[in-house]
């Protein structure tokens, strides 16, 4: 009996030690990659959108290119010693926070507006740019205001602050959802809805390079930002990318990175610091 008493013992604690490294490899992985793991990787895997111009795209060669995406060839400079050294991903708005939850990017840098429910679910690093809200319609339309949707076809993105703000605040606005940027704003030109929402600093670029189309309102809802986000509890790698934004602003980044990937996509009128963080 001894015996037996003594076996079942060792089992269990054999048994316990499984459990306890099964449950930590579990609690590693929901937390993302250690900068250590990056770097024996040899590149740094970052989300960024593909249709989504000026910010995240895919040009004419197949690149990724943008002002998010120049970001990413920089952190991967500071992380890496080589701006060449990440791999991008491409994303929708509605599957961002499932990439990072599932580890299939270290970063994500698809113009992610901060909000107390994404915060929830992931981490975001110190913001790099501003954001509001903004509607644009055709030039003809009778839409002057938010106002003047009651009862018309509102077009949104999927999973994005625009389609969150008006299911809140506007239930009598009928919305009409699309998965890709590109699909959002055809719909529009095609005449599938009345106007369109979305991020303002995205709408000053496609109403500026797109004739046809008004700014309605450029400054809806309230200020955000926009961050880098990792996974939640990803502390390591947090507080790089906080210590690397806030070095990249005081060095004058983002001021290069808006000459080099925004300015010729807005009106010479557009105030950089409405953009950006200084």
């Amino acid at each position: 009996m001894k015996t037996f008493i003594k076996k079942l013992g060792i089992i269990f604690t054999v048994l316990t030690l499984i459990v306890g490294l099964t449950a930590c490899q579990k609690t590693s992985d929901t937390k993302g990659s250690s900068i250590d793991a990056i770097k024996e990787r040899g590149k740094v895997i970052i989300g960024v959108f593909g249709d989504k111009p000026p910010f995240g795209y895919v040009d004419e060669n197949g690149d990724s290119v943008g002002y998010d995406v120049y970001l990413a060839h920089q952190i991967a400079k500071d992380l890496l010693g080589d701006e060449n050294k990440v791999e991008f991903v491409i994303l929708e708005a509605a599957n961002r926070i499932e990439y990072l939850k599932s580890n299939k990017v270290d970063i994500v840098l698809a113009n992610f507006t901060v909000t107390e429910e994404r915060k929830q679910e992931v981490d975001f690093a110190e913001a790099y740019m501003k954001v509001a809200l903004g509607i644009v319609a055709p030039d003809g339309s009778q839409i002057t205001s938010v106002d003047d949707l009651k009862g018309k076809k509102l077009i949104v993105n999927k999973g994005t602050t625009a389609e969150l703000f008006f299911t809140e605040n506007y239930p009598d606005v009928e919305l009409i959802s699309y998965e890709q940027n590109t699909e959002t704003f055809q719909a529009l030109v095609d005449g599938r809805g009345d106007a369109l929402a979305h991020d303002n600093t995205l709408l000053f670029a496609w109403a500026y390079e797109n004739a046809g189309f008004k700014i309605v309102e450029g400054n809806l809802g309230s200020q955000d930002a926009i961050a880098p986000a990792v996974s939640k509890g990803n502390t390591e790698l947090l507080n790089w990318l906080n210590d690397e934004i806030k070095t990249l602003t005081a060095d004058g980044f983002f001021e290069k990175a808006y000459d080099q990937e925004l300015r010729s996509h807005f009106s010479p009128d557009t105030n950089p610091d409405d953009v950006i963080f200084r």
